[in-house]
């Protein structure tokens, strides 16, 4: 039966426990002989990623106990953390790298043993971290990028392509690691190796540019002592960002660039450059959609060659599909399925392509498609409603118009319930949600946090403000030298355009977001009064201190494109950050924070917090032992979505006696 309640009082099967039991999702899927591997969250053993096996009779298991947890922490996000293969006795071969000492390990998942140590331990600094192994088994090598940290900042670190021997003799000797290349590069991806073996190409890119701005393809010719020479710059350059290369098995050279405005999928025969001369050919242009993406963390993986020369592809505009691209003739054939957002992950085996895949009234799956039947099919982490889906939301793809006629892409989620309606003439409370990077985008998926509130009454409305991926990079650069500028614009224009339209009540608007978005969040709250409250999580609050040292390698200049390099413009660092605009508050809010976090560290919020103390603005912070940027401990996810709720009820006079009260203080 349906009942009459306000917005925001309505009950829900859906709670906080179970939004945190189904947080996170699969990720870096491989293939070792004929079994899919792939990484999978575990929030209910304190957030690690576990190693997932499906054998061929369709049965899976977590390969390593714990507390084995399979991650990288290379430029603190990390990449892909494992490589397996069948050697030729027909034992499988694992080596990963384990998050509690970033140290690479060999294990046979077959053999009965522990895991075996390959690299050492560091004291200095960060330590010695490794990501985007490629195993070289007659070599008796792995490959991959070696991050060093040389001293105790966060900035004194070095990357370089290294060989690691799989015979462990470099478990206790840092010497018998051979490096590959020099560290001339900042930034530098895994080594990918042409099928003859005679070659190996990466990408490398430097300060003060972000990946997403400028790389650089790098080929080396690998000696049969298994060292490079004539390390050559072949595609990229300051202005062009590729994010992916890969051979062909004819060994032409596959590459995703976006120097045409796009990122797109092009060809290059590398001996044909050697005259200075890059003949390259884009493979399926003037469709102005991404067949990439922002390189976040090394070893993403938009697309993959097939035996047959066809490749598969990831690519979209705002969303994404899979799809098969016949290299000579351009045509591109989509799997069929109900899928919207594919992950920047694919393996391929034979004629078949594994992916990872969700969609609106779906989490994240593994996805098989056959090449030669067209058959796309779930085979392993298959959705389960954990409840009835009545009660997921329905969510509209919309484009707003911001300033200057500007478009703004969004995803509304109104109010859903199968159990509840409001009463007549009443208007929905709405949340504003900022994703966090800001060079990433909000996936159209099944998110049961979105659920949480949409199934209470609280609308929310996913903001793919200017800067977002997944439109072209000139709607990336709109927030060149204007972070605090056109994404708290943008937000705002959706808020208003939603209450303007009678969508939502004016006087109940919220905004929320974490890292990036608690940015937004936080400047949003600072410089309007178009909102009631916020939720502010893991943010950035003072630039002129993360520009200094207050974050990691990675992001250290990352401002210098966001807001504008300090040199030229330090006063527009100090005039953007919320830490001196506290005045400007007026509005509750909630701030959460990771006390373990590295890219933005506590001290921020602890100066913020100095800043609003006595000023009569009502707030509440929540700090959380063990956490770094990010949640993923359910306890911590679960009392994280209960806070907010209880914001929201406080603020909007929500009467709800299911959830924690918060105390606020002044």
């Amino acid at each position: 039966m349906v009942t009459t309640a306000p917005y925001g009082a309505w009950q829900s099967p859906i709670d906080a426990h179970l939004v945190a039991a189904h947080d996170g999702r699969p990720e870096f899927v491989g293939v070792v002989g004929d079994e899919v591997w792939w990484t999978e969250p575990r929030p209910a053993e304190g957030g690690r990623r576990a190693l997932i096996r499906r054998r061929p009779d369709g049965t899976t298991e977590s390969v390593l106990p714990a507390p084995w947890n399979v991650r990288s922490r290379v430029i603190e996000y990390g990449g892909l953390p494992w490589a397996g293969t069948v050697t030729d006795d027909g034992r499988r071969l694992i080596v990963f790298c384990h998050f509690a000492d970033q140290r690479l390990y060999a294990y046979d998942p077959d053999g009965g043993a522990a895991p075996r140590p390959l690299t050492p331990v560091s004291d200095v600094g960060g330590g010695l971290r490794w990501v985007d192994p490629v195993l070289r088994v007659e070599q008796g090598e792995v490959w991959c990028v070696l991050e060093e940290f040389t001293g105790e900042a966060s900035t004194d670190v070095r990357r370089v392509l290294a060989a690691v021997p799989l015979d462990g003799s470099a478990a206790e000797d840092r010497g018998a690691v051979r490096e590959l290349t020099d560290d001339r590069h900042r930034f530098v991806t895994g080594p990918r190796i042409s099928p003859d073996g005679r070659r190996v190409a990466w990408i490398a890119w430097d300060h003060p540019r972000m990946p997403w701005d400028g790389t650089v393809v790098l080929l080396a010719e690998i000696t049969p002592k298994g060292t490079f020479t004539g390390v050559r710059p072949l595609v990229g350059d300051v202005d062009e960002s590729v994010a992916q290369v890969e051979w062909a098995p004819d060994g032409a050279l596959l590459f995703v660039s976006d120097i045409s405005g796009w990122w797109e999928l092009q060809r290059l025969d590398p001996d044909a450059a050697r005259d200075g001369v890059v003949p390259s050919r884009g493979l399926c242009r003037s469709r102005q959609e991404e067949f990439g993406g922002a390189l976040w963390r090394i070893g993403q993986r938009w697309f993959l060659p097939l035996e047959d020369g066809m490749i598969a592809v990831i690519h979209g505009r705002g969303s994404t599909s899979l799809g098969i691209l016949d290299p000579v003739t351009g045509e591109l054939v989509d799997a069929a399925g109900p899928w919207t957002e594919w992950s920047s992950t694919l393996a391929v085996h034979g004629s078949r392509v594994i992916g990872i895949a969700a969609s609106p009234r779906t989490s994240y799956e593994i996805v098989e498609l056959d090449t030669c039947t067209g058959r796309a099919r779930v085979i392993a982490a298959r959705h389960v409603d954990a409840l009835d889906p009545a009660y997921y939301p329905e969510p509209q793809i919309r484009t707003f118009t911001g300033p200057d006629g500007r478009d703004i892409h969004a995803h509304i989620y109104p109010p859903h319930s199968p159990d509840h309606t409001a009463p007549a003439g009443e208007l929905p409370p709405y949340v504003v949600w900022a994703h966090g990077g800001p060079t990433s985008r909000a996936p159209l998926v099944l998110d049961l946090e979105i659920a949480y509130f949409t199934s209470r009454g609280i609308g929310v409305a996913e903001v793919n403000y200017g800067g977002s991926t997944g439109y072209g990079r000139a709607y990336r650069e709109r927030l060149r030298g204007q972070w605090g500028i056109v994404d708290v614009e943008d937000c705002a224009v959706v808020a208003e355009a939603l209450a303007d339209e009678g969508t939502a009540d004016r006087a109940r608007l919220a905004i929320r977001g974490g890292s990036a978005g608690g940015w937004t969040t936080a400047a949003s709250l600072t410089s309007t009064d178009l909102y009631a409250c916020g939720t502010i999580s893991y943010p950035i609050l003072d630039l002129v201190g993360w520009a200094a040292d207050e974050t990691h390698d990675f992001e250290s200049q990352y401002l210098e494109s966001l807001v504008g390099p300090f040199s030229e413009v330090p006063d527009r660092y100090r005039d953007r950050s919320p830490l001196y605009r506290a005045d400007r508050v007026s509005a509750p809010f909630l701030l959460l924070q990771g006390l373990e976090d590295v890219v933005c560290p506590p001290v921020q919020c602890e100066r913020f917090l100095a800043e609003i103390s006595g000023r009569g603005i009502r707030h509440a912070y929540l700090a959380f032992e063990g956490e770094g940027h990010g949640f993923r401990k359910a306890e911590t996810i679960a009392r994280a979505v209960e806070a907010e709720m209880s914001l929201y009820a406080q603020t909007f006079g929500i009467t709800r006696t299911d959830i924690p009260t918060v105390e606020f203080t002044k």
